[in-house]
């Protein structure tokens, strides 16, 4: 089986948006407020400790309809059962898509060209737990006899970016292990990460599927050759550890061969945080923890999966965000946490949606006449108060939001999670209403200045509490938004060939000098 090729611009359902987009441009928020006090009660989906609010965009009922079409006339249903299914819908790179089996906690067998691939998942889920308890009780010793305080992480891209913002968000559930991130081929980088470091203390995750990626391995070479600057050959057995599918370069590099955790080729690298590459986080928070990421993910891809469109989360996210795409024509969308601990969330995401829509050709090979992917960006409010949000608000482009907030803080400073959360419902209101003429005290020659449009649309996420479980949930909605997004589109959104020509360029650069 394969994905269908179907022109989204070719379709009923795309006529009829177009011709309601021209009947419907114009409205402004406040009046579909007015005309449905309800509004907000109508257009809010709950799902256990999630409450997404989508009455603050500029569609109604009709839209929906119609975007619903849409999903349907593209075959949206029969993707979703190959994604799950393990069909090669990665066509280009012939590989199956199946992030989410690594987080499948039913019985349910899942099928790669006929073999199950879930008793290997667990497998090596079992060794992942067997080493973080391990490593996190202090059993593990490094070469003079010492437990493991810090740990490293050394991977670029989806062995990194993953990583590094659960660690980070999850900073409060984390134990008594300092876990690092080093990424970038940037010399000075590697230096601040290893000058504080103590080689009898520290343990090093090099993550890279292939361990070929230039970045990863050149950073593992320059943290061998410091390693051993205290240590002997024997000792690296002890503190070095590998993610990876390439078993003869990882034991070359002095990697025992029981310390090497497998990957499978049908994990894409920016979707690979729930798998091995996950290691690194199971360590910071341990595997308690890690495994709740994981049921978090789990529940939304059963949401995903088995409810109807109309309520369907991820869904009704992705088409809200062709809405604006493709018929606003609005190029960019913000993602706003508010919450410190999701400050890299952005980051990640950048990654996750542009690196997988950024395509510019159909799954027929076909050069597209209508746009793709987003370009995403974003900030932790309130920060992003005081940074970017003047254009957001008064500038002339339309930049449609994402606003995530948690009901409750998780040291209960009770004042100042009141403070943020009035700013969180503010900015979303301020977004929505502006501010009219009737409405500004100021001298008249100021009052252009001080008007605001409004009419600016955006996402309410609203969830319990930032718990393992729910930021599992979390970043499986945006993962599955991608994915219907690629759908529709029309694009393949598995692989990255873009991203090929500089790596080729900079190694010719590199070698000819």
């Amino acid at each position: 089986m394969a994905l269908k090729n179907i022109n989204p611009t070719q379709t009923n359902a795309w006529k009829n948006l177009s011709a309601h987009f021209e009947g419907i441009k114009g409205t402004h928020l406040r009046t579909l407020f007015t005309d449905n006090p309800n509004r907000k009660e109508d257009y809010t989906i709950n799902f256990n400790d999630f409450s997404i609010d989508l009455s603050k965009n500029r569609i109604d009922d009709t839209t929906l309809k119609n975007l619903v079409s849409l999903a349907e006339e593209t075959e949206l249903k029969d993707a979703i059962s190959q994604y799950f299914g393990g069909e090669e819908i990665n066509e280009t790179e012939g590989r199956a898509v199946l992030h989410t089996a690594l987080r499948n906690q039913s019985k349910i067998p899942v099928l790669v060209d006929g073999v199950d691939v879930m008793p290997e998942v667990n497998k090596t889920l079992q060794k992942i737990q067997d080493f973080t308890n391990e490593v996190v009780s202090g059993n593990w010793k490094g070469y003079t006899n010492k437990s493991i305080t810090d740990v490293v992480n050394i991977g670029i891209g989806g062995s990194d970016l993953g990583p590094d913002m659960v660690v980070d968000a999850l900073k409060y559930y984390k134990n008594h292990l300092n876990v690092h991130f080093v990424s970038n081929i940037d010399g000075d980088h590697v230096q601040e990460i290893i000058k504080n470091l103590n080689t009898e203390t520290t343990l090093f995750v090099i993550v890279s599927k292939t361990f070929t990626t230039q970045e990863t391995i050149t950073n593992a070479s320059t943290i061998r050759k410091w390693f051993l600057e205290s240590a002997n050959e024997d000792a690296i057995r002890k503190h070095f550890v590998a993610v990876s599918t390439n078993l003869k370069s990882v034991q070359e590099f002095g990697v025992d061969s029981n310390n090497i955790f497998t990957m499978w080729n049908w994990v894409g690298g920016r979707f690979s945080l729930w798998s091995t590459v996950g290691l690194s986080i199971s360590l910071a928070v341990g595997f308690d923890n890690f495994n709740q990421l994981l049921k978090g993910a789990h529940e939304m891809d059963n949401h995903f999966k088995d409810t109807a469109f109309d309520k369907n989360i991820p869904v009704l996210l992705a088409l809200i965000g062709i809405w604006y795409n493709n018929f606003f024509e609005s190029e960019t969308e913000v993602i706003l946490p508010y919450s410190q601990y999701l400050n890299k969330l952005s980051a990640y995401l950048q990654q996750a949606i542009m690196e997988s829509n950024g395509k510019s050709v159909d799954r027929n090979g076909d050069k597209i006449d209508y746009q793709t992917g987003s370009i995403v960006w974003g900030s932790a409010g309130t920060n992003a108060q005081h940074a970017f949000m003047q254009l957001v608000h008064q500038g002339t482009k339309l930049i449609p939001a994402d606003f995530i907030g948690f009901k409750n803080s998780l040291y209960g400073n009770q004042e100042h999670h009141e403070k943020l959360m009035a700013n969180f419902y503010a900015q979303s209101q301020a977004m929505a209403e502006g501010k009219m003429k009737e409405e500004v005290v100021a001298d008249p020659k100021l009052l252009p200045f001080k008007v605001f449009d409004g009419n600016k649309p955006s996402n309410t996420i609203l969830i319990k509490n930032l718990t393992p479980l729910n930021l599992g949930s979390l970043i499986t909605m945006y993962e599955h938004k991608i994915f219907v997004q690629g759908v529709i589109w029309n694009i393949f959104s598995y692989d990255q060939f873009g991203v090929e020509l500089g790596k080729e360029l900079a190694h010719k650069i590199y070698t000819a000098k």
